[in-house]
């Protein structure tokens, strides 16, 4: 074959270029590539981080970011810096207008970049000192050929498939930007083999796709992928849509919420304010009626003094009175004093049999420590309420969690576990069962990632329990008429046994210090404190018949309402 000198320069010259060219697309991958669109950058700017972007792909990544914008500044994907703006008064699309790239950057995107390529005359002829105008622009030699050298550029065979278009008119030539197959380098990637999902270029086509099925060209899938692109943007912006929606709904609600915590902070503060009242108007009662008795008792003790220190004026005159009547030497008046003697002139005005009745002896302040500490106790400024989301799910299936097996070592019969309840000891749900069969109150526990449990004996079976506080049970024994306290450890240990003046059955906690029971006879429901001393027996009726037959368990609801199992028909 004859090749012209024009075509042994072209053929020097493509091989130049493909170095070139090869050189070019690292330099694009490595430097000039934005990681936010993956596209060679547009009006770029570099952070304080020396991360660089495309500016609209900076500024739009800020917007979805809400600490970004309270911070006033452009904050980098990358290593998630914040780059302070010049001007956060401006709009945010505004913000990175002022940041510019640095020196290196912007020199490779002078030297590679879109628009550093001369279109007006042809590459190839350039080199050998001429200007011959350019008729067409080759994507994948990234240059501008002549009509001369695009003839012979097509020759060749590596080439004449080369994307080119044609300059004439007002074509804009625009940078494409080739992905390279990392195996085959000097191959563009160009294929897209469905059934391994993959991108691959020619070469590996030939060599590891050549039993796949469908291996088609990537342009002839990019308007069904641009569409399925653009399905799925239109579906992210219906979720960041729902999502904002979502959102302004929680900012009403929290909005809703911080005024209703303030209204309760300002309820609790106004029911602490009556009783802090209440607790000052009787501490007043107090202090008017112990000065009201010390000042009664105060003016009294008064009185005796001057009465005492008028008995010892009237002993002094008397003794004088004496003195003189025996100085004198008329016999008259020593038996006209001695007359007067006699007939008891001479007694004391405060003598103490003729002291009132009903005199005060003393005044004390007593007070009564464990009453006070029972009524601070009892003291109910109000009740939190917490209503959980998604706790309860009423078309959920139920699931089985666990199961206890209440049978412990000792138990000679089959156990019957009435009554249960459970407390948090240590962080541990301990569960406390009374097992009427074994006569019994037993505790099941976890310690150190092991079962464990505990086991009380009783003389009697026990019935209902219920929980008092954080660590403390109570549970009734109806066949001696008590109520026993035991403390959770979480091994169980006797506090307190209660006599009852009835056998009770079901029992409940209305308060550290007031419980409710029930009794089959007569059937009622009874309201003890911690003594056993009923305060109120409730038996309800309705149209003249008793409502409870047989009471068997009670429980307390959260508003304090006694809720009564009945066993009768």
């Amino acid at each position: 074959m004859f090749y012209t000198r024009g075509t042994i320069s072209l053929y020097t010259a493509l091989d130049d270029r493909a170095e070139k060219m090869a050189t070019s697309q690292k330099l694009t991958e490595h430097y000039l590539t934005c990681i936010i669109c993956s596209d060679v950058f547009s009006n770029p700017c570099t952070l304080v981080c020396n991360h660089t972007f495309c500016r609209k792909c900076i500024v739009n990544y800020t917007k979805t970011r809400p600490e970004a914008i309270s911070a006033k500044s452009l904050l980098c994907p990358f290593c998630s810096k914040m780059t302070k703006v010049s001007n956060p008064e401006r709009p945010v699309e505004e913000w990175a207008d002022d940041v510019k790239p640095i020196f290196l950057i912007q020199g490779l995107l002078d030297s590679f970049g879109p628009g550093s390529k001369d279109t007006t005359c042809c590459s190839y002829c350039k080199e050998e000192g001429e200007t011959t105008p350019a008729s067409v622009w080759c994507y994948v030699c990234d240059d501008a050929l002549c009509g001369r050298c695009v003839r012979i550029h097509n020759r060749i065979p590596s080439a004449r498939h080369h994307d080119v278009t044609d300059l004439s008119g007002e074509v804009k030539v625009k940078r494409r930007r080739m992905v390279m197959c990392k195996e085959h380098k000097d191959e563009s990637v160009k294929l897209l083999c469905k059934d391994c999902g993959k991108a691959v270029c020619y070469a590996c086509c030939t060599i590891y796709h050549r039993q796949c099925v469908s291996v088609v060209s990537l342009e002839s899938e990019m308007q069904a992928m641009k569409a399925a692109l653009t399905l799925a943007t239109g579906n992210l912006s219906q979720r960041k849509e729902k999502i904002h929606k979502e959102i302004e709904t929680k900012k009403s609600k929290l909005e809703d919420e911080t005024f209703r915590l303030k209204e309760m902070e300002s309820h609790i503060n106004s029911e602490t304010a009556k009783a802090i009242e209440q607790i000052k108007l009787k501490e007043r009662r107090l202090l008017d009626e112990v000065k009201e008795m010390s000042d009664k008792y105060i003016g009294q003790m008064k009185a005796d003094i001057m009465s005492d220190e008028m008995s010892v004026q009237m002993y002094q005159q008397q003794t004088e009175l004496i003195d003189q009547a025996l100085q004198s030497e008329c016999d008259m008046d020593v038996y006209e004093m001695y007359q007067g003697c006699e007939a008891g002139d001479v007694e004391a005005v405060g003598d103490a049999d003729l002291k009132e009745r009903g005199r005060i002896a003393s005044v004390t302040f007593r007070q009564d420590t464990d009453k006070l500490s029972k009524a601070l106790d009892n003291l109910q400024l109000g009740e939190i309420e917490v209503l959980y989301e998604s706790v309860l799910d009423l078309k959920a299936t139920p699931v089985l969690q666990d199961t206890i097996d209440v049978k412990v070592a000792g138990d000679t019969s089959t156990t019957w576990p009435f009554g249960v309840t459970v407390v948090m000891v240590g962080g541990t749900d301990t569960v406390v069962v009374t097992d009427y069969n074994n006569k019994s109150v037993k505790s099941f526990y976890t310690s150190n990632n092991q079962p464990g449990h505990s086991k009380l004996l009783l003389d009697t079976p026990p019935y209902g329990i219920t929980k008092l506080t954080h660590d403390q049970v109570a549970f009734t024994v109806p066949g001696t008429e008590q109520i026993v306290t035991v403390k959770v450890k979480p091994d169980l240990e006797l506090l307190t046994t209660i006599t009852t003046s009835k056998a009770y059955w079901g029992i409940t906690s209305l308060s550290p210090s007031t419980l409710a029971a029930c009794s089959r006879s007569p059937p009622c429901v009874d309201i003890l404190d911690m003594t056993g001393n009923v305060l109120r027996s409730i038996s309800p009726r309705h149209k003249g018949n008793t409502i409870l037959q047989y009471p068997d368990f009670l429980s307390t609801t959260r508003t304090g309402k006694i809720l009564v199992s009945d066993l009768a028909t």
